[in-house]
Parts: structure tokens; C-alpha cells; sequence
């Protein structure tokens, strides 16, 4: 089956079932029309892919299994990937996918699972699993390293480099924090460098989960 077109490769594997999906819809969604008579051979990495997922959406299942599908991708064939998983979602599938990479994850998932050796520790959106990590947002900035930061009157971190210094200030009330840092920095006469207001990303809770104990991470 791999020797032949992806659109002939598709109709031999629709033989399997009663009441298959329409050949030519599927590999419309996969993106691979103009693939459909090209050799499985002299198809890409990601096109190998989409075909994988196609052979899998000709049955019709409700449910469909993705493990990693991205995995070892290049940056342009992992975005056709993801725009073709989201086609599959806009279409009323139920898509299970599997994966490593937690900006994969916080782009495509209306939910998110974390395991750690086999168990649940912890479930939600996106943005509940941040929230799960309570107040980490973070306002940051570069400025010269002889900035008056103790004039900010305000709890910071602070790390020196040869650019200058990061300033990074956890907040919990981050348009009043911005504002009163916007006026330091007037008063000073500073131009901050990168600001930026930085909340907790997935690969934080994901790194945080990973280091408590399984008692805490299940507690999450």
C-alpha cells in the first residue's frame, strides 16, 4: 500500500469497512489533493504524516488517536500539521492526541491531561492549569545597570547581565504595578527595554508538576 498514490492507498484501506468515508473528502482534508497521485515515496515527512491520518479518518471513527504526530517535523510541516488537526476539530471529530511539546498542546487542546508515570496529575484548560500556579505573573524589563531600582519601591528580581539589568517583578495586580513602573521609569529618565508582562506557561506547570512530590502533583 505505501508504494502506491496516497488517493489509491486510501480507496484499498475504505475496502475494510461497511460504510466508509468519501476518498476524495478525506484526502481534501488532509491536504493532500495535490499529492493524490504522487508516489507515498516522494511524498515529505509531514505529507507521510497527513496521510497516516488520513488512512485513519477513512472509516468515519468518532474518536481519532494521534501519538506525537508532530514528532521530528520541521517548523512548516509541524504548522500544516496543526492546521490540519484543526480542520479535524472544526469537522466534529473527537481527536486524542498525544505530545511532548506543551505550546502543541495550549494551541490545539479544549483540554489538557498531564501524566507522570502512568498517573493523572493534573487536568484543564490551559489556562486553568496556569491559574493552578497561583500569582507567578511577572512584569518584566531590561534597564541600565546602574538604575536606581531601589527608588521602585517594589519587591524585584534582579540579574545583572552585560547588557544591563532584568528586573523581574511578580504581581498580582499587574495594571497597577505596570502603571506605578511606567512612572519610576519617567522619573528616571529610563526607556525599559523588552517589557513585558510574562504569566506561567504550560512547560512551567509542567516543570513544576514534574518536581513535587506525586501526593502535591495530584493535589493540583
Amino acid at each position: 500500500m505505501r508504494a502506491q498514490p496516497p488517493l489509491h492507498s486510501a480507496r484499498d484501506f475504505s475496502r475494510y469497512f461497511e460504510s466508509p468515508t468519501d476518498v476524495e473528502a478525506v484526502v481534501d482534508l488532509v491536504g493532500l489533493v495535490d499529492k493524490a497521485d504522487d508516489r507515498v515515496a516522494q511524498l515529505s515527512g509531514g505529507q507521510k504524516r497527513r496521510l497516516d491520518v488520513g488512512l485513519g479518518l477513512v472509516g468515519d471513527p468518532e474518536l481519532l488517536f494521534l501519538d506525537e504526530p508532530t514528532t521530528g517535523l520541521d517548523p512548516a510541516a509541524r504548522r500544516e500539521m496543526w492546521e490540519m488537526i484543526e480542520g479535524l476539530r472544526d469537522a466534529g471529530k473527537t481527536v486524542l492526541l498525544t505530545t511532548h511539546y506543551m505550546d502543541e498542546a495550549d494551541h490545539l487542546a479544549d483540554r489538557i491531561i498531564i501524566l507522570r508515570h502512568g498517573e493523572i496529575v493534573a487536568q484543564g484548560t490551559s489556562d486553568e492549569l496556569r491559574d493552578s500556579l497561583g500569582d507567578v505573573t511577572h512584569i518584566a524589563f531590561r534597564v541600565p545597570a546602574d538604575a536606581r531600582l531601589d527608588l521602585l519601591g517594589m519587591e524585584a528580581e534582579v540579574s545583572t547581565h552585560l547588557d544591563g539589568a532584568l528586573v523581574r517583578i511578580p504581581s498580582k495586580s499587574v495594571q497597577a504595578d505596570l502603571g506605578r513602573v511606567l512612572h519610576w521609569a519617567d522619573r528616571q529618565a529610563l526607556d525599559l527595554a523588552d517589557l513585558e508582562v510574562v504569566r506561567p506557561t504550560l512547560d512551567d506547570v509542567f516543570v513544576e508538576l514534574a518536581e513535587a512530590p506525586p501526593e502535591e502533583a495530584r493535589g493540583q
